[in-house]
């Protein structure tokens, strides 16, 4: 269950909140299409049910005998979202191919190397769709269209444009936000791995995602922070395509976070601009060259 793993406890969790809140638990394929996982992965959480003492199942026949108590989750540290489990293997799958336009994507296969329903793998393409990069074909197949110049170019402007009004939202929150807390956190981990470069410099394109993310979400506008799932998507994985002076390039982008983290924490709109916009074009420039 290596490759599994992920999305089995992702959904064993969620089967829990399901019992939580009911006597009985429905049949095996509505239990499935419920929580957006194979047939495989359902047996295999109700194998886990009745080894920890929640139920019994026999063939059709399930009796709860318990409901579930906080010691029977899986932490949140080992589990991912469904979205981002089917994400990650979807950009895996384009790295793996090189990116080219034209590249057929299969949802059934994809669903087949997660081990989740092919639902919930249709949706999230459907929804990468509307961006442009993929297209759907006839028999649950799709084409890759392309990371071009242009769409690039338009992305950018885009994020530029969000993350502007997101920064000056940042300078805005009260102390006690729990931004700040994370902010600190996020400030320590550039730090350790600028202090140990040479080894570390691969973690960025997460760090990257992070920090940008917890910048957004002080705009606190559902637009913006949705538009942001394609705009991490994008720059997360364009370092992993484009490897030539990564060590340099993430270095460079990690000392322009440190003086963009410490212009939001001076609340001067002025200065947190200037570090916005500074970085900004640091990151349209290395992804205009990945994409050369």
């Amino acid at each position: 269950m290596a490759k599994q793993n992920t999305v089995f406890k992702e959904a064993f969790n969620r089967c829990l909140d399901i019992l939580a809140g009911s006597d009985t638990l429905p049949s095996e394929p509505e239990l499935g299409a419920r929580l957006g996982v194979s047939r495989t992965t359902i047996r295999s959480i109700l194998a886990r049910l009745e080894e920890i003492g929640l139920l019994t199942w026999d063939k059709r026949t399930k009796v709860v005998l318990r409901k579930p108590v906080p010691g029977d989750f899986f932490p949140d540290d080992e589990t991912d979202s469904l979205a981002e489990i089917i994400e990650r293997s979807f950009m895996r799958r384009i790295l793996a191919g090189g990116a080219q336009p034209g590249m057929q994507i299969n949802e059934l296969e994809l669903a087949r190397d997660i081990g989740t329903g092919t639902t919930s793998v249709r949706e999230f393409l459907i929804r990468f769709s509307r961006f442009g990069l993929i297209e759907k074909r006839p028999n649950s197949h799709w084409v890759l269209k392309g990371f071009t110049r242009e769409f690039a170019l338009e992305l950018t402007e885009v994020r530029e444009m969000f993350e502007l009004r997101s920064a000056a939202a940042f300078a805005h929150l009260p102390e006690d936000h729990p931004a700040w807390q994370e902010l600190d956190a996020i400030e320590a981990v550039h730090r350790a791995i600028l202090a140990d470069i040479d080894i570390r410099y691969g973690e960025f394109s997460e760090l990257d995602e992070r920090f940008h993310l917890l910048v957004q979400k002080a705009s606190k506008n559902r637009f913006i922070i949705d538009f942001y799932d394609i705009i991490a998507i994008v720059f997360h994985y364009h370092y992993q395509w484009n490897k030539a002076n990564a060590r340099t390039r993430n270095a460079n982008a990690l000392a322009e976070h440190l003086v963009y983290i410490d212009a939001l924490r001076s609340r001067d709109p002025q200065k947190i601009e200037a570090a916005c916009r500074a970085h900004l074009k640091s990151a349209r420039e290395t992804l205009l060259q990945s994409i050369n």
